[in-house]
């Protein structure tokens, strides 16, 4: 199924607010496109989504709703792409075929996932700090997000968690 990516934020909010509706409480929503991700965790993922500082989470969600529900957006969505690439590609696409159990094969690992990220630096120089225009079609947004998952991915790895 062909997806206009103009609508790709709108339809991941959309299936947001389905999840969270059947799965999650939700406490505040004003429409189906402006949805406070604020939402209280089921019992199994309590360990994962456990703020360091709350109270500093409270007050800056406070303060700024808009940008803290805007980044919890792009961070629902990364993930769920994050999930579909997995799905496809698994694992070893980042491990190098290694399990990541030795020093060697982790450094291996993160040296693959730099020149990922350095390419995806290198075009946002041609199109932001250079002007550039655009030959290939990928929005500036997406290089964010994949550079974005590429740093999580790498921290995964060098926490040795990636492929367990």
């Amino acid at each position: 199924m062909f997806v206009n990516l103009k609508y790709f934020p709108y339809l991941c909010i959309i299936k947001i607010v389905k999840y969270m509706a059947e799965e999650r409480k939700i406490l505040k929503q004003e429409s189906k496109v402006k949805l406070e991700l604020n939402m209280l965790p089921k019992e199994d993922d309590i360990r994962a989504v456990q703020y360091d500082d709350p109270k500093l989470v409270k007050e800056v969600e406070e303060l700024y709703p808009e940008m803290t529900d805007e980044f919890k957006r792009i961070m629902f969505t990364q993930y769920e792409l994050f999930c579909a690439k997995q799905f496809n590609y698994g694992p070893t696409n980042i491990s190098v075929g290694s399990k990541l159990e030795n020093d060697e094969e982790v450094k291996l690992s993160l040296t693959g996932l730099w020149f990922r990220m350095n390419d995806k630096i290198q075009r946002l120089k041609q199109l932001v700090v250079l002007g550039s225009k655009d030959t290939v079609g990928e929005a500036i947004e997406d290089t964010y997000s994949d550079l974005s998952v590429y740093g999580i991915i790498a921290q995964i790895v060098s926490n040795k968690k990636w492929g367990k």
